[in-house]
């Protein structure tokens, strides 16, 4: 989940590189899926990978909520702050825990919802959220976001259990999402590809795969909710992508938040092996 954070942070540099060359969100998603489509075709030739599987359900479901996620999070980004929206947004290992609390049975545990506690409150100090003003309808988009995000990762662990491969979750995803993106890519106005912005676009395509190859293994094989509380680490790998592409600033803020992520992940691996 470690390694997924860090490519995930990579994607989110292209796609601000990206949006710099003019490209919108809906041309970005969907060359982001196309890309993610070839590349997963080809490892599938390449590995002689069987997509043939009782499960098309369950990768139906993921690839419609996967896309629908990433859709209304970029609507909360348009209606709240950055900070504010990603930030409401991470509070997804919450909703993903109550999932699993009544959909599985999992047992409550306080030293994981500590771990959480201690993630969610350094993305607070790392981002700096501002609630001012009326941010209601905002706020509840973000949050929905958010549920929808748990969904995802509810859906990828289910479909691990299942036993499906990582490639092909990871491929039904991206045929999914292109279609998808195909859609509403068709209601907006398409901008010329320059040989800079497809070396940008290309990027965000393939930082997006290797971070949903390591995404879908890490809740397929690992500790569901250790790995909730390791996706905040992708905060810290973009905080620090800032920091060295950009030349933004870090204050005692910033380096607090990054101390408590860095103590959540340590306190969730400790508290999720430590035996009952």
């Amino acid at each position: 989940m470690v390694v997924a954070g860090f490519f995930f942070a990579g994607m989110g540099v292209c796609v601000k590189l990206s949006a710099k060359e003019g490209y919108s969100l809906a041309e970005i998603v969907f060359y982001r899926s196309v890309i993610m489509l070839f590349i997963m075709l080809a490892l599938v030739r390449w590995r002689n990978m069987r997509l043939a599987t009782p499960h098309w359900l369950w990768h139906v479901k993921r690839g419609i909520t996967g896309f629908c996620s990433l859709s209304v999070y970029f609507y909360a980004i348009s209606l709240l702050p950055l900070a504010t929206a990603v930030t409401l947004n991470y509070t997804s290992p919450v909703f993903l825990m109550l999932m699993l609390m009544f959909f599985r049975g999992l047992r409550f545990n306080w030293g994981i919802v500590f771990a959480l506690g201690l993630g969610f409150g350094g993305v607070v100090f790392l981002l700096q959220p501002s609630f001012e003003g009326q941010i209601q309808f905002g706020a509840s988009v973000a949050l929905a976001s958010a549920v929808l995000t748990a969904m995802v990762y509810f859906d990828v662990s289910a479909l691990g259990r299942l036993g499906e491969p990582v490639g092909r979750t990871v491929f039904y995803f991206s045929l999914i999402a292109t279609l998808l993106s195909l859609i509403w890519v068709a209601f907006s106005h398409l901008n010329p590809i320059t040989l800079r912005g497809f070396l940008m676009l290309a990027g965000t395509g393939a930082f997006a795969t290797l971070g949903q190859l390591a995404m879908t293994r890490a809740y397929s094989r690992g500790k569901v909710l250790l790995s909730a509380s390791l996706t905040y680490t992708a905060v810290i790998f973009a905080t620090l992508s800032g920091v060295i592409l950009w030349g933004e600033h870090l204050g005692w803020m910033e380096y607090f938040g990054i101390a408590l992520v860095t103590v959540s992940g340590v306190s969730a691996n400790y508290f999720s092996s430590k035996k009952k």
